[in-house]
C-alpha cells in the first residue's frame, strides 16, 4: 500500500473527503518526523513506538581493499512494533 492508497482507505472508512484524509495523514507523518528529529519519541499504544537509536563510530572494512575505514556515529530512525500489531501479523 502506498500513501495514495493509505488517503483513499482513510477517506472511506471515516467518512471524510480524501483531501482531507491526506491534510490529516501529511500532518501525523510530518509531526512525528518532527518530534524525531528534535530526538523525542512517537509511542502509539498497541501499534508501536517511533524512536531515535544513536550509533556509535566504529572502524569498518572496505570489502573490495580490505582497507580499514572510519565510519562515523550516526542516529537512525526505528519502529518497534507493540503487541496488539505482533498479534495480527503471526
Amino acid at each position: 500500500m502506498n500513501k495514495t492508497e493509505l488517503i483513499r482507505f482513510t477517506a472511506e472508512k471515516t467518512g471524510v473527503s480524501q483531501k482531507d484524509a491526506d491534510k490529516i495523514i501529511s500532518a501525523a507523518i510530518d509531526t512525528i518526523v518532527e518530534e524525531l528529529a528534535s530526538g523525542g519519541k512517537v509511542q502509539l499504544v498497541g501499534f508501536g513506538a517511533f524512536e531515535i537509536k544513536e550509533r556509535a563510530a566504529r572502524i569498518g572494512r572496505n570489502p573490495q581493499t580490505k582497507q580499514a575505514i572510519e565510519i562515523p556515529a550516526s542516529r537512525t530512525p526505528v519502529f518497534k512494533a507493540g503487541k496488539r500489531l505482533k498479534e495480527a501479523v503471526v
